[in-house]
């Protein structure tokens, strides 16, 4: 079987850059998160509904994809979400994640387009976006189910 030209349209991993390796798998355990018997001292993994999440000091991802490290900015521009299966989910999940450590950045409201959202941030600034959208339904599994 011959690969499709161009790049695939999917995320295998996203991977964090962190300041504290033990501090932020403790923030992501106290979510509820399963470490995954694939991390080891110098990277922390987690697997999701369609992906992996790891965990990787902030310089090291830095020289691994030999670009300069630094400062942290103030907004890197990206935000993770994580859709749920209802507007109490979301109050829920929010509360979970604060209760764990996170900043609640902004508190979930209904959207001008329907939904509901808010945001929070994990230990190093990355933020993440719980959010019910009820155009995008999800699979019992909870994976989006993108029409």
């Amino acid at each position: 079987m011959t690969a499709a030209p161009g790049v695939p349209a999917r995320i295998s991993i996203v991977t964090l850059g962190v300041a504290d390796l033990a501090r932020s798998s403790a923030f992501y355990e106290a979510l509820g998160w399963s470490r995954s018997a694939a991390s080891n001292e110098s990277i922390v993994w987690y697997r999701t509904a369609d992906s992996a999440l790891g965990l990787f000091p902030h310089e090291e991802l830095a020289a691994d994809a030999g670009v300069p490290g630094g400062g942290e900015p103030a907004f890197r521009g990206v935000t993770l979400a994580i859709n749920l299966e209802s507007r109490a989910r979301v109050d829920e999940a929010m509360a979970a994640a604060q209760k764990a450590g996170a900043t609640v950045v902004k508190a979930p409201v209904a959207t001008d387009w329907g939904g509901y959202s808010g945001y929070y941030e994990d230990p190093d600034g990355h933020l993440w976006e719980l959010a019910h959208n009820p155009f995008f339904p999800l699979t019992e599994d909870g994976r989006l189910d993108l029409p």
